[in-house]
């Protein structure tokens, strides 16, 4: 349903006054799931790149024998961390509910699948090929 003219313009000067205040945009920034999993990608992407950089380095220089696990031990630790963050990223959303935001996850108690769902379209694919007869 398309707002009147009034309603309009009153959404229009809340937005500009909300945009206005740059306390408001950094905390919605802060809980924003995008920003806050792209945030998390750079940092493991820059773990990552420290840890090659102290295996070749240690490589390199022949030195220290314990500068290979160590460089090791990071770029496996910002593997772990961009996968974890990417995971988490297109699994979080923004919801609004009596006004709080509250982030949700996938991880919840309900293990129902999604209508969509990998398990929900095999199914789907039994059920037609059983009742078609047609088995293999």
């Amino acid at each position: 349903m398309p707002l009147s003219d009034h309603e309009q313009r009153l959404f229009e000067e809340i937005e500009q006054s909300l945009s206005e205040d740059p306390q408001f945009a950094s905390a919605v920034r802060a809980q924003d799931p995008a920003h806050v999993t792209r945030r998390r990608l750079i940092v493991a992407g820059v773990v990552t790149v420290i840890g090659i950089g102290v295996v070749v380095g240690t490589v390199i220089a022949g030195a220290a024998i314990w500068g290979a696990p160590v460089g090791a031990v990071l770029m496996f630790t910002g593997l772990i961390i961009g996968l974890w963050a990417q995971r988490r990223g297109t699994t979080g959303k923004l919801q609004a509910v009596d006004g709080k935001a509250s982030r949700t996850t996938g991880s919840g108690g309900n293990s129902a699948p999604k209508p969509g769902g990998f398990t929900s379209r095999m199914e789907e694919r039994w059920r037609r090929r059983r009742d078609s007869g047609e088995m293999f």
